[in-house]
Parts: structure tokens; sequence; C-alpha cells
């Protein structure tokens, strides 16, 4: 049974595994956004989070002058700018992916000293890192399989109690649902997500986002074929009538990467700002 989130703490997850949450809880990021500390004797720092002191404090107290490495899953701003913090701090290494052009949402603080490829490998002496490329959420999103406890870091390709958000261009419903797909072909025994607790049923949650998804773009289909075409503010109300309205404006973004998801195949066409149901 995972604890509670608890700023400004780390919590032991395994043997190797902790985990220190961020004051930043909001809307979007739940109690905060999840940092895990990797090793013991010498410690990889996962996702530093927002550049907040006491957060960074945290962090720094919990390494106990042991930081080696600092790893982000992607450069949004409540994941990544902690780490020139950390790094100007500690000397420790940064490593991760850069999206090749800014959207607006990316943590431009951040540098990186290595860029992952998919499947790569990052050994210590006390515990072994696959790195799974997972755009979707973001075209630059990482994950990281801790090997020797089947524990997935999934940053925001997945997160405990909601769904992520997928902000086109540099967000793509396409790649994310192959990166979904692409998880279930590993030995995962838990979830540790970028927001929310450790999810202990990672195949059976993983098929639920799909199944999750592929509901929703059959509402898109559905309302899509009614209505004949239709541009994404009368889309949104519809598609999302189970969704508090309050989160409408940030519905809108997925209901945007559905109908570029369902362009790509063929089934949608867009016409100006309106997107056309192709019968």
């Amino acid at each position: 049974m995972d604890e509670p989130l608890v700023h400004g703490r780390a919590v032991r997850l395994t043997d190797r595994v902790r985990r220190i949450t961020a004051p930043n809880a909001g809307v979007m990021t739940g109690a905060g956004t999840n940092t895990y500390l990797l090793g013991n004797e010498q410690v990889t720092v996962v996702d530093p989070g927002p550049a907040v002191p006491e957060h960074v404090d945290a962090i720094l107290k919990a390494c106990d002058g042991k930081l080696k490495w600092i790893l982000v899953t992607h450069t949004h701003r409540d994941h990544s700018p902690a780490a020139k913090m950390l790094a100007d701090a500690t000397g420790a290494r940064l490593m991760g992916n850069l999206l090749a052009e800014d959207d607006g949402y990316q943590d431009q603080s951040f540098t990186t000293d290595h860029q992952f490829q998919h499947e790569e490998r990052f050994v210590t002496d006390e515990f072994s890192l696959r790195v799974l490329c997972t755009p979707g959420h973001v075209d630059n999103h990482l994950c990281y399989f801790v090997e020797d406890d089947g524990l997935l870091l999934t940053g925001d390709h997945i997160m405990e109690g909601s769904t992520v958000v997928i902000i086109p261009p540099h967000g793509d419903m396409y790649d994310y649902m192959q990166s979904l797909q692409l998880l279930l072909d590993y030995p995962l025994r838990a979830l540790g997500p970028g927001h929310g607790h450790i999810i202990d049923s990672p195949v059976e949650e993983i098929k639920g986002i799909i199944q999750h998804r592929l509901q929703r773009e059959s509402k898109v289909i559905n309302v899509l074929s009614t209505m004949h075409q239709g541009a994404l503010e009368n889309l949104t109300p519809l598609v999302y009538d189970d969704v508090d309205t309050r989160l409408h404006p940030v519905a809108r973004y997925s209901l945007w990467a559905h109908l570029l998801k369902l362009e790509r195949e063929g089934r949608v066409v867009a016409e100006g700002d309106n997107w056309i149901f192709r019968t």
C-alpha cells in the first residue's frame, strides 16, 4: 500500500526508490509533481519538478550530497525547472530529451548533457533503468523502467486518477495510443506516475486508458457523423458533456488531438475551422 503524498518528505517505495512530492498542487497537477530518487550511495533524481526553493531543498537534503544524475521525463514547466537549480548546487549531470521546437509550454532553462534513444539502458551499481520513448503527451516524452523493481516511472504519460491532456501539435493522440500499447510489451509490476500514487495494477490501468480513449474517440465520431461538420467550440460541449464545463477549455485540446488522429486515419477532414466527417 502506497503512503500518502506529503510535500517535502522522502517516502520510501522500494529498497532503491524514494519519492518526494512537490508543493505545486492544482487542478492539472493533483497533489503535486512527484520527484523520484533512485539509489542510495549515488543518487539519480527523476523529474526534479518545479523551481520551488523548498522542494529543491527537500531533494538536496534527501540526497545528502550524493546526487550524481538528474533525468527528466519531459520538459514541461512542472517537471524540469528544478533541474538547473540542483545541477548548479551539486554538479550533477543533466539527462533527457529536448523538444525540437518550443510550443510555448516548455521549460527553457533545461539543457541536457545526453539525449536518450529508445530502449537505451542507464545502469549504476544499484539499479538498471530502461529508457522508453513514449511520445504522445508531448513529442520528447520518456518513461523510465526500473527493471530491478518492475516499476515504470511514467511522468505525464500516465497519471493516477485523471486522463492526460494532449496538446497539439507537439502532443499527438495517435502517437499517445501507440505509446500506451508499447508499454504492454514490458514486465511491469507497478507504475510510478508524475502525479498521484503508485499504481499496482499496471496492465489493467494501461488497458483501461486505451479503452477510455477509444470510447471518447467513438463519441467524437458519433457527434460528428450526426452534425456532419463542426468547429472545436461547437463539438467540445457535445463530446465532453460528461465533464465539468470548467474543464472544457482543456478538454478542447484533447478533442483537437482526437480529430487530428482521425484525420491521419482518413476518417475526418479539416476545412478551415470545420471538421467534416467522411462517410
